[in-house]
């Protein structure tokens, strides 16, 4: 990936998040993102994470992020999606799910 896309992913990430940063208090989401990469992949090389959706709830969170890391044995970048939860600016859940698969942060169907 070229400097020139990274920059694009990286100014692209700052602005999905204004409106974030406005919405409610959750704890800096910047931080908790970059300590869950951080201590997820503790070996890798580099890495950079990309919010796809978020879904608020009150003080809930859920935030469908990839996370694309390169290893430090690794020449290509690999990436990852997860599903996470904070609560009251707090990392509460996280779930890995498939690069391809259809998550759509929505509130749950009740019966």
């Amino acid at each position: 990936m070229t400097r020139a896309n990274r920059l694009i992913l990286f100014a692209g990430l700052a602005i999905a998040l204004l409106p974030i940063q406005t919405m409610a208090d959750t704890g800096d989401i910047g931080t908790i993102i970059e300590n869950f990469v951080t201590k997820q992949f503790p070996d890798a090389a580099n890495h950079f994470w990309i919010v796809n959706d978020t879904l608020w709830d009150g003080d809930e969170m859920i935030v469908d992020m990839n996370a694309i890391v390169t290893e430090r044995r690794q020449d290509a970048p690999t990436a990852n999606r997860f599903l996470l939860l904070i609560v009251d600016g707090r990392l509460r859940g996280i779930q890995n799910i498939p690069l391809d698969a259809e998550a759509e942060c929505q509130k749950e169907q009740e019966a």
